[in-house]
């Protein structure tokens, strides 16, 4: 069978030694992580547009998009942040999904804008998701990493987040780091650690794309499509009028590195268990001149 939850006794078996690895990097990534602070959505976030199919639920607890023909809908945060450590819990459209992308990521003003993004890619029921990643930086990314999951990210919720600060950018899936762009700019790349960023949502219809790059459309005989949110917390410093107020205490997030016992993990996670479906540096067919800087980098 196609689903990746419909496992075999032999791949049952790997599954188990998987997640083994991936428990023990959890260990190894989420310890140093200080206290996180949570607001609901209704604090702490606008829906921007839907006409009326974002919703705010359980007395603030409970954030849900929908997409139909007519339209999509999206949120972004009240606030701006410049690093932090930001968590959501998500929940993504059930079934068919097959040309919805539900998008959560975070993004600055402008024309030379930077962009730290979660994308998720719909598929045909059983099949599984697509995570795509990406970073921009002064409005160029072309930094795309996308990923298979070992869970179905459809039958409850888990958490996504990014840690941010003036060393790196890391994306955790449930604690676990599953990507990691460093502050390069000795090296000469261009790294966003000036412009602040809002945390934005949407769900949006993209089957000209987002599905086996577009031949597979959407079923609109399956929508509304829905995604949900829940548990946002971001333990960041605060833009406003040009200034940044970070936490009253040392926030440990703001100069930690991975070490190297966990970027050897993450790379396991990469490269021998076949949740990367594709990398940027890779791609020598996109780069026939050669693939961007930061690859060779280590």
């Amino acid at each position: 069978m196609n689903s990746i939850l419909n496992l075999t006794d032999k791949s049952m078996d790997r599954s188990t030694f998987i997640l083994s690895i991936l428990l023990t990097l959890t260990a190894t990534t989420t310890t140093f992580f200080s206290p996180v602070y949570a607001g609901t959505f209704d604090m702490e976030f606008d829906i921007t547009w839907g006409d009326g199919r974002g919703k705010v639920l359980n007395n603030g607890e409970l954030l849900t998009l929908s997409l139909d023909r007519a339209s999509g809908s999206g949120f972004q945060s009240k606030k701006e942040y410049l690093f932090g450590k930001i968590d959501m819990q998500l929940k993504l459209v059930p079934g068919n999904s097959a040309g919805t992308v539900t998008a959560y990521y975070l993004k600055s003003k402008g024309d030379t804008w930077d962009e730290i993004d979660f994308e998720f890619l719909g598929n045909l029921t059983g099949d599984p998701y697509v995570m795509h990643t990406n970073v921009y930086t002064q409005g160029k990314g072309d930094r795309e990493q996308q990923f298979n999951l070992w869970f179905d990210p459809t039958a409850d919720f888990h958490t996504y987040s990014v840690l941010w600060n003036p060393h790196h950018i890391v994306f955790l899936v449930d604690g676990i780091a599953i990507r990691q762009f460093k502050n390069l700019e000795h090296r000469g790349i261009q790294y966003p650690k000036l412009q602040p960023m809002r945390l934005y949502s949407s769900l949006w219809n993209a089957d000209q794309w987002a599905t086996r790059g577009g031949l597979v459309k959407t079923d609109w005989s399956n929508a509304p499509f829905t995604a949900s949110y829940r548990n946002f917390r971001a333990d960041a410093c605060v833009s406003f009028a040009g200034k940044s107020s970070c936490p009253a205490s040392s926030p440990r997030w703001f100069t930690q590195k991975l070490d190297l016992t966990a970027e050897d993990k993450m790379r396991v996670v990469q490269s021998k268990f076949i949740f990367m479906v594709y990398n940027y540096c890779t791609d020598t067919k996109r780069f026939p001149q050669g693939v961007p800087k930061e690859c060779n980098i280590h």
